[in-house]
């Protein structure tokens, strides 16, 4: 049964200590114009492939939200919860304009929490920043400085700053002493923005780093903005560390974990928690994704300790719930439950390593979709080739479709399908591609329900097999059934006006402190023990 709920009571709920799921299930542009603190984007477009990853105990009490314009978007996708097994669901009345008609905080951004926090932590621990005019001027100078990167690598490898090695998030404590050995050079962390380079910083500081170190001020954007050349293409990633580095790695973060009381559970103690079925238990391990798919504990999933600090609403979808956290070589996941903790998750454990652990190998199984009727490859080109009253729709995100696509596809949003679909010319037929082909195969027997005379196919091994197969994909908008709402662009992202879009978001994440204060849902405890 599915019920509703006032926006005073959702927020006495997020103000608790109780496991609540706040899903918000509007596109992912849409979230980033404004929503509740704590609401978790998971737009109705890609539920199915995301829910049972995010919300892993079907009994957990969940909220949806929708804009509350008439859409039906959180009635829709209570109905897909509840085919999924899910029990206790309640629509948020008003949605996003029922909750600021309450007068309560409205937050623009993606992964809000996590950003705000940076900011507290650079407040209150001062963790000391150099802008980027400075750290030219003493790179030109000859000073050596040693700059590190704390973005995953696709980020890193796309823009980033001249000289800078990639060491993303946790990586830091972990394989720091492998690259500096001398105790007097500076050290300099950039991430794209602020929060990457904040808590990068300040994690070295907190594991006991004795060298001067710096977050750069704004990141590659700031070093950007600042008229600096930015390198694109590099490849320089730190090195894991030797068996040296790793021991004075873990000198200085069980200290932290001693001083933090974070507590270790051993395999068998997180099967019984899991057969209690009181909480909801995210086993994540927090190593590179190399280390992940070579062996992982099983059940585990893949949270990069940085990224799941720097973007948290991404890997656990239950606000209070449990978060049990494993690396072989625990330093990176005392530094990740160390973050967490002081981010005000405070069911937060770490996994003993263990060899008698029982191990998976690969990815864990996701969401499968039911397969609908297909055609290949040759099969789309020769239909497209025929002059036939044919349409070809892509639902990957806008990004990537203005990126490439199958020449003469469409690009529609899958929940606005509906309505996209009278843009297009009369036809007969309608052929759905996706990079994920998971969700064409989705949308394609509900496109099919909107009028039963028309033929619906979804391409097989979607816009990967096109490519495979060795036809050619073209860029560009092409033609857009749907306003392109479905992610957050970045600032870097946008294809004019692009230093103001990254002093926009350098203003955004700076202005967030008052903001936390006057929304109160937020309950950062920071640790200012090691601060220089």
């Amino acid at each position: 049964m599915v019920s509703t709920i006032t926006p005073q009571d959702l927020y006495s709920l997020l103000t608790s200590e109780e496991e609540i799921a706040f899903l918000d299930v509007r596109e992912h542009g849409i979230h980033a114009q404004g929503h509740p603190l704590f609401a978790t984007p998971l737009p109705l477009s890609g539920l199915e492939l995301d829910v049972e990853r995010l919300l892993p105990r079907k009994s957990v009490q969940i909220v949806l939200q929708d804009q509350g314009d008439g859409e039906r978007l959180a009635e829709r996708a209570s109905s897909k919860l509840l085919e999924f097994g899910y029990e206790n669901i309640r629509i948020l009345e008003g949605g996003v304009m029922g909750w600021h008609a309450a007068g309560l905080e409205i937050f623009s951004g993606v992964n809000v929490p996590s950003k705000a926090f940076g900011e507290v932590v650079e407040h209150e621990c001062g963790t000391p920043h150099i802008t980027a005019e400075e750290l030219k001027s003493r790179l030109d100078a000859g000073e050596e400085i040693k700059i590190f990167d704390s973005r995953p690598y696709g980020e890193y490898h796309r823009m980033a700053i001249p000289g800078g090695v990639d060491m993303p998030g946790a990586e830091l404590a972990y394989r720091i002493h492998e690259h500096v050995t001398d105790e007097t050079t500076p050290i300099v962390v950039n991430c794209a923005g602020r929060t990457r380079s904040i808590i990068g910083a300040q994690s070295l500081i907190n594991a006991g780093v004795k060298n001067p170190v710096m977050a750069l001020k704004d990141g590659t954007m700031g070093w950007y903005l600042a008229g600096n050349k930015t390198e694109r293409g590099a490849e320089r990633v730190a090195a894991a560390p030797s068996a040296p580095a790793v021991a004075k790695s873990m000198e200085g973060v069980l200290k932290l974990a001693e001083q933090l009381a974070l507590q270790w559970v051993d395999y068998d103690q997180y099967v019984k928690m899991r057969g209690e079925n009181t909480k909801s238990i995210f086993l994540l391990d927090v190593r590179t994704e190399e280390e992940y798919l070579t062996s992982h504990p099983k059940g585990g999933a893949h949270a990069p300790g940085g990224q799941l600090v720097q973007a948290t609403d991404e890997y656990v979808g239950v606000k209070n719930a449990r978060i049990i956290l494993y690396d072989d070589q625990k330093v990176r996941a005392i530094m990740t439950a160390s973050w967490l903790k002081q981010m005000g998750w405070k069911d937060v454990y770490l996994l003993k390593p263990s060899v008698g652990n029982p191990a998976s190998h690969g990815k864990e199984s996701g969401f499968e979709a039911p397969i609908y009727h297909e055609v290949t490859a040759p099969e789309l080109d020769a239909v497209l080739s025929s002059g036939q009253p044919v349409a070809l729709i892509d639902l990957s995100t806008s990004l990537s479709y203005r990126k490439e696509h199958i020449p003469g596809a469409s690009w529609a949003i899958r929940s606005r399908l509906e309505n996209a679909i009278r843009f297009l010319p009369p036809v007969g037929m309608i052929i759905l591609t996706a990079d994920d082909e998971r969700l064409a195969h989705l949308a394609a027997p509900e496109l099919a329900s909107y009028n039963p005379q028309l033929i619906v196919r979804v391409l097989q091994g979607g816009n990967s097999a096109w490519e495979e197969a060795g036809y050619r994909m073209e860029e560009g908008d092409g033609h857009m059934l749907s306003e392109a709402e479905d992610i957050w662009y970045k600032p870097y992202d946008n294809r004019d006006k692009i230093r103001e879009r990254m002093q926009e978001y350098l203003d955004w994440e700076t202005a967030l402190i008052p903001q936390i204060k006057r929304d109160g849902t937020a309950s950062y405890q920071v640790y200012t023990g090691n601060s220089k």
